[in-house]
């Protein structure tokens, strides 16, 4: 399956280790995952040489020809909503994790678009035994 990943850029990096874990598992399963280096340390320098038009172009055109779309939604960020908006609107399914402590925008919690699901997690392990279980679903 080809899975779009979404987590803050410049919003944030806190969760950083939980994106890694995330796009692992991802891999792990056997699923192509096209924004993988989003996990990693270095994605400010890469994305960085990259104008804006680029990267809405590569990532919109990521998202039309994604099977689902999984959001880390624990640092906001303004990209990752468009994602999650522009995901719904192409039809895809779209899971949302975010750490149970954190607040996440009613925008996205208080959606009852039935592509739509937003799960939170207490540790990392339970993220994924999450998200694999949703994607799963999709089989």
């Amino acid at each position: 399956m080809n899975v779009y990943f979404a987590c803050s850029i410049t919003g944030g990096r806190e969760f950083e280790p939980a994106y890694r874990a995330i796009v692992e598992a991802l891999a792990a399963d056997g699923h192509e995952i096209p924004t993988s280096h989003l996990a990693q340390s270095e994605v400010m320098e890469q994305e960085r040489v990259l104008s804006p038009r680029d990267v809405y172009t590569r990532d919109a055109n990521w998202i039309e020809n994604c099977d689902a779309l999984v959001a880390e939604v624990s640092v906001p960020s303004h990209g990752v909503g468009y994602e999650i908006g522009y995901a719904l609107q192409a039809g895809k399914p779209v899971f949302c994790l975010y750490q149970e402590d954190r607040k996440v925008s009613k925008m996205i919690t208080g959606n009852p678009h039935p592509a739509l699901k937003v799960e939170s997690y207490f540790d990392i392990k339970k993220a994924i035994q999450t998200m694999r279980s949703l994607l799963g679903a999709l089989s």
